[in-house]
C-alpha cells in the first residue's frame, strides 16, 4: 500500500528515550534484589513529583515496596486493599520457611492481580495507572489494578445532534467506551483487541469488531495498519486516521468518525471494524463508503417513509452545496439564455452596479461566508452563535448596498451554506465545502461545460477510491441491486433481512419475519 511505503519517523527526543531505556536495561528481568530494582526504577522517575512509594514489611518479616503514581491510582483503595492487608499478621505466611507468590497473593483484597517479571512489563504498567508491589528475594512484581482518574460523565454527543435514539456519547476513557458496545452488543462474539501505539504516550488503541460478520481480511488489514504506525504520540484518534487512510490526499474521508455509541454498534452488525483510542471521544469506524457517510444512524430509529423523504432530500442538498454556485455564475456569464427573460432583467438589474465578474463576486461571499462560520465555531459558544448569524446578515444587507455583490448571489450562498449544514459527517461536509471552490473555478472558465467536466472528474475519483480494499462507491459502482434499498431509500426493516454485501459477505443474513404478511 501506498501509505506504507511513506517514509517513518521518530522523533530526537524518541531515539533519545530508547536509547536511554536500552542503557537503563529495561528489557532485562526483575533482579529479586529489593534495593536494585527498586534504584533502578526510582532513577527513571527521577525529578517526577508526582512518583510515590512505600517501604513495608509484610506480616513484620517481609521487605516490600509499593510504588505508584499520585493521580492515577485510588488512594483510599489502596490504604484498604492493599497496605492494610500486607501489614496485618499472617500466621501462614510466618510460619512459612519460604512463602511462595500465590500466598502474598492471597492476601491481597483487589479485584485484578497480575504478576509481571520483565523490568519493561513493570514500567509499563506503573505508566498505566497500576500500582506495583515489589517483595524482597522474588523475581516477579504483583500488578495491582487501584486506578482512578479523572474523567467527564456520558453526555449527549456535541458534535452529533441527537433527536432519536440514545442520548449519549463516547467520553475520554477507553474502558468506558468500551463497556457501552458491549451494553448495546451482548454477544461472545464481540471482540475487544488492545495495542499500544506510540513509543513515548504508549496510547492504548482497541480494534472491536463482530466474530462471523466482520472479513477476517479486513481484520488482518487493520491490524497491519496499526502495528506499521510508528510515532511518539497519539493525542488523538485523528492521528491514527491520517495514518491509516487509503488516499491520504483524497479530500473525500475513507474513515468515518463518530461520537455515537449506537452507530459503532450498528456499523459492527453490518460487519465494520471499530477502532477506538483512549483520550478521545472519537471512534474510527472501517471500512466506510460514501454512502454510509450520508446516513445518520437516526434514519433507523424514525418510520421508513419519513426517513427516505429526508434521504432523498439529503442528497438534493449535496447537488445545492456542491454545485449552486457555479451553476449561477455559468448561467449568469455563459448561458444567459436558460433563464426566463423577467428572471434575467431582475439578476441584470441587481448586477447593474457590482464592479466584479460574477466568478470573483461568489469567491468574495464564499470565503466571507467560511471565515464567519469559522469565528462562530472558534468563539465562546454563548456568543459564537449570534456573531455568525448577525454576521452573516450585517456584511451580506452593507454588501449589497455598497454595489459589491449582488442580492440574488447573497440568496445562492445563504442556500449553499444552509445545505451543506444538512450532511451527519462533518468530514463530508469538508470536502464538499472544498470541491464548492473547485466547481466555481470550472464554471467561470468553462461555463456548463466546466461543471460537467468537474462532476466528471469527481465521480471517477470516487469510483476509483477504496476503503481497506472496499470500493468507496459502492454499492453503486459496483452495482448491488439488494443494498440500493438503504442507500437513496430505506425500505422497512422486514425488507432489509441481508447485510451489505461488501462488509457483511461473511454473514449475509441479518433479519427474518416469517409470519409477515406484506
Amino acid at each position: 500500500m501506498r501509505l506504507f511505503k511513506r517514509k517513518k519517523f521518530i522523533s530526537k527526543i524518541s531515539a533519545q528515550h530508547q536509547d536511554n531505556t536500552k542503557d537503563q536495561g529495561e528489557q532485562d528481568s526483575l533482579s529479586g534484589n529489593l534495593d536494585e530494582d527498586f534504584n533502578r526504577i526510582k532513577q527513571l522517575f527521577e525529578g517526577a513529583a508526582d512518583f510515590g512509594y512505600r517501604e513495608l514489611k509484610i506480616s513484620s518479616k517481609y521487605s516490600a515496596i509499593i510504588l505508584y503514581l499520585n493521580g492515577l491510582i485510588n488512594l483510599e483503595r489502596m490504604e484498604l486493599h492493599v497496605i492494610h492487608p500486607l501489614l496485618r499478621r499472617n500466621e501462614e505466611l510466618l510460619q512459612s520457611p519460604r512463602p511462595t507468590l500465590d500466598q502474598f497473593k492471597a492476601i491481597l483484597h483487589s479485584a485484578q492481580v497480575l504478576q509481571e517479571e520483565t523490568f519493561q512489563a513493570v514500567i509499563d504498567q506503573l505508566l498505566s495507572g497500576a500500582t506495583i508491589l515489589l517483595i524482597n528475594h522474588f523475581h516477579k512484581a504483583f500488578i495491582i489494578s487501584e486506578q482512578k482518574w479523572e474523567q467527564r460523565s456520558v453526555d449527549e454527543p456535541p458534535s452529533e445532534a441527537v433527536v432519536l435514539g440514545p442520548r449519549e456519547g463516547f467520553t475520554e476513557n477507553i474502558r468506558t467506551n468500551g463497556s457501552m458496545i458491549r451494553r448495546r452488543l451482548k454477544t461472545t462474539k464481540l471482540k475487544f483487541e488492545y495495542m499500544k501505539i506510540g513509543n513515548l504516550s504508549k496510547t492504548e488503541v482497541v480494534i472491536t469488531y463482530l466474530e462471523g460478520l466482520a472479513q477476517p481480511s479486513i481484520i488482518e488489514e487493520v491490524r497491519r495498519r496499526l502495528n506499521s504506525i510508528e510515532i511518539d504520540a497519539i493525542e488523538d484518534s485523528s492521528y491514527i486516521l491520517e495514518l491509516i487512510e487509503d488516499e491520504p490526499f483524497s479530500v473525500f474521508p475513507q474513515v468515518l468518525q463518530t461520537e455515537r455509541p449506537d452507530r459503532l454498534a450498528g456499523c459492527l452488525l453490518e460487519g465494520n471494524v471499530g477502532v477506538m483510542v483512549d483520550n478521545s471521544p472519537f471512534a474510527l469506524i472501517v471500512p466506510v463508503t460514501f454512502f454510509q457517510m450520508m446516513n445518520s444512524p437516526e434514519d433507523y430509529y424514525g418510520r421508513f417513509i419519513m426517513t427516505t423523504f429526508i434521504r432523498l432530500l439529503r442528497y438534493l442538498f449535496l447537488l445545492i452545496a456542491l454545485l449552486f454556485p457555479s451553476i449561477y455564475i455559468a448561467v449568469t456569464t455563459f448561458h444567459q439564455e436558460l433563464m426566463p427573460t423577467n428572471l434575467l432583467y431582475t439578476v441584470a438589474a441587481s448586477r447593474e452596479k457590482v464592479p466584479f465578474p460574477a466568478v470573483v463576486e461568489a469567491l468574495l461571499m464564499e470565503i466571507t461566508f467560511e471565515a464567519l462560520r469559522e469565528a462562530g465555531l472558534r468563539l465562546p459558544r454563548p456568543i459564537g452563535s449570534t456573531v455568525s448569524i448577525v454576521g452573516a446578515l450585517v456584511v451580506g444587507q452593507a454588501a449589497v448596498e455598497a454595489g459589491i455583490v449582488s442580492a440574488p448571489l447573497v440568496i445562492v450562498v445563504a442556500t449553499t451554506g444552509i445545505a451543506s449544514f444538512m450532511f451527519p459527517s462533518y468530514p463530508l461536509t469538508g470536502a464538499i465545502r472544498l470541491l464548492r471552490f473547485f466547481m466555481i473555478f470550472m464554471a467561470g472558465t468553462l461555463g456548463f461545460y466546466g461543471i460537467l467536466l468537474g462532476v466528471f472528474f469527481i465521480l471517477v475519483h470516487l469510483v476509483k477510491l477504496r476503503s481497506f480494499g472496499v470500493p468507496y462507491f459502492s454499492p453503486v459502482a459496483p452495482f448491488h441491486f439488494k443494498d440500493i434499498k438503504d442507500i437513496f431509500i430505506r425500505v422497512p426493516w422486514w425488507k432489509m433481512n441481508e447485510r451489505p454485501h461488501e462488509t457483511g459477505k461473511s454473514n449475509l443474513k441479518r433479519v427474518s419475519f416469517k409470519n409477515r404478511k406484506y
